[in-house]
């Protein structure tokens, strides 16, 4: 259960990053050269997806709940935005959600 939460909290950064740079230059006139690291961290994030055993549709809905928390860390410690109690619990109830998803992976 470690190994696949770590997995998707990587993958959920590679796929925040995937995005954050093509927001940098459009909104904050950054280098058009920022899209390069961010095909290259979407690649990385569409391979990291690949490397559960579990069905597609299973990796996705339990990727969401770490999704959530990762989003909101980044909000936190990137964007510099403090967090409501409202966003600690949302992220908790995700990633509880994410824990029973996974928690039956082997049962099915």
């Amino acid at each position: 259960m470690i190994k696949t939460t770590l997995l998707f909290f990587t993958t959920a950064l590679a796929e925040i990053i995937g995005c954050f740079l093509p927001w940098l230059w459009l909104k904050r006139e950054g280098s058009p050269l920022l899209l390069i690291p961010a095909a290259f961290s979407l690649a990385m994030f569409v391979w990291l997806l690949t490397l559960h055993p579990a069905a597609s549709g299973r990796v996705y809905a339990a990727y969401g709940g770490v999704y959530v928390v990762t989003a909101l860390l980044w909000l936190r410690w990137v964007d510099g935005v403090k967090l409501s109690v409202f966003d600690w619990v949302g992220a908790t109830v995700a990633f509880c959600g994410m824990l029973i998803i996974v928690a039956g992976w082997s049962r099915t």
